[in-house]
């Protein structure tokens, strides 16, 4: 993110959460005096939920945003979320390129480039994620990864496009495998995310 711009603090409510739910746990983080750290605060949903969610939401200072969404603004793709749809019910952001949708669902770095292009392309912010696996890590590539990941989706774009686009690391590596991404490891990645998006504008 450019200097400037508020600080963004995510949460991925991934497969949790059912209806009904989400507006009571909404209403913990409206209560009065809550500190939130001078951050804009987003809650990703599942696509059940984002209606709810955004009603919840609505007339604070709250954003809400789905996990994922189809490249297609239409079309025969059963089961999929277009952007029109997100953006219909009043989301304003998108997770992609979510560690699990490349390892768990195969999704490569071109898909994550085309969703990133339709979320654009709907008036959603994309949030970019990129990461390394343990096995890239230990290899000693996890900044070629990461760079090429930057580079991937976001080539081609305008920098007013870019100004649009959040990213956040994701130290997979560090997920279930007793590993730890600290501080400066963060720090370090940030500073080669920061470096791919200098070479890009």
């Amino acid at each position: 993110m450019t200097h400037g711009r508020l600080p963004l603090m995510a949460a991925n409510w991934k497969m949790h959460f059912r209806s009904g739910e989400a507006a009571r746990y909404l209403a913990e983080f409206l209560e009065p005096g809550l500190d939130r750290g001078g951050c804009e605060v987003l809650f990703c949903v599942p696509a059940s939920l984002l209606g709810e969610a955004v009603a919840a939401a609505r007339g604070t200072d709250l954003r809400i945003g789905a996990q994922n969404m189809h490249w297609e603004d239409a079309g025969a793709f059963t089961g999929e979320i277009s952007g029109p749809m997100i953006a219909s019910v009043g989301a304003t952001h998108c997770l992609v390129g979510h560690s699990e949708r490349r390892h768990v669902f195969g999704e490569d770095d071109a898909v994550a480039a085309q969703k990133l292009r339709a979320a654009l392309r709907n008036g959603i912010r994309p949030v970019l994620c990129v990461g390394e696996r343990i096995e890239e890590r230990r290899g000693g590539h996890a900044e070629t990864v990461v760079a090429h990941q930057v580079r991937r989706a976001l080539e081609g774009l305008a920098v007013v496009e870019l100004e649009k686009v959040a990213l956040a690391y994701e130290p997979v590596w560090a997920i279930g495998t007793g590993e730890t991404a600290t501080p400066e490891i963060a720090r370090h990645m940030h500073g080669c995310v920061r470096e791919a998006l200098a070479a890009l504008h």
